[in-house]
């Protein structure tokens, strides 16, 4: 509590370029340059599309999940946030991420019918190495804020599975099969998971099927970046 009171009263400097930065996370400066997401976008996958069609990747394989919201593109500086995140525990850029996510998740019409929440779990080797849940820190807040549950139960990850970020598309899927349980009656819900960062989308792809095997009748995602470079031949 005094720490958290102490950043309130006293000045700090941008985590990204040393700036005086008053009480927030960025200075102005770096808080506008950030690769926010404002070209239409594939409602699906969140990949930029012309006039926000969806693209043809989901027209063909359709994901399970329904709708994916995304509000930056995963590229500098964002990834530098994102790892000091993760492995460096700078909680505070999780109190920045959040009041992003529920910036782009009030433009949405989609959070307004969401039942409730969920964040993409890991596995227990990783959250014993890690210490904390990247995914669960963002979503408290905007559960909070959205006024909708958020369920911290009753669903895992009970296989822990190579790094997804070291594996092409076709072996990413095959290395998430089945990594994913639940033990909840999800019957007719919409669920809305939040996650980091999304790349080709395997993971949560294959945490969306196991929630429709349960029921789940829409699954949409909001991710703080997605990864926009060419997927079609990884």
């Amino acid at each position: 509590m005094i720490n958290h009171l102490l950043s309130l009263l006293l000045p700090q400097d941008c985590f990204l370029c040393a700036a005086p930065s008053g009480q927030t996370l960025l200075c102005p400066t770096c808080n506008a340059d950030l690769p926010r997401l404002t070209a239409p976008c594939c409602p699906v996958c969140a990949l930029p599309t012309p006039a926000g069609a969806t693209c043809g990747n989901c027209l063909h394989q359709p994901p399970s999940f329904d709708a994916t919201l995304a509000c930056f593109a995963y590229g500098f500086p964002v990834d530098r946030l994102v790892q000091a995140l993760k492995y460096r525990h700078t909680l505070a850029i999780a109190r920045f991420f959040s009041r992003c996510l529920l910036q782009t998740a009030n433009a949405a019409d989609l959070t307004k019918t969401a039942d409730l929440l969920m964040a993409l779990p890991l596995s227990s080797q990783r959250l014993a190495a890690r210490g904390f849940n990247q995914s669960m820190e963002l979503a408290r807040p905007v559960a909070r804020q959205l006024a909708k549950p958020l369920q911290i139960t009753g669903y895992m990850r009970s296989l822990h599975t190579p790094p997804q970020a070291s594996l092409p598309w076709k072996e990413r899927q095959k290395n998430i099969r089945g990594a994913f349980e639940c033990h909840l009656d999800l019957t007719g819900k919409h669920i809305l998971v939040i996650d980091d960062v999304m790349t080709t989308g395997a993971t949560l792809n294959e945490f969306a099927r196991t929630l429709k095997k349960h029921g789940a009748h829409q699954v949409s995602n909001l991710v703080l970046a997605r990864a926009l470079r060419d997927l079609t031949n990884v």
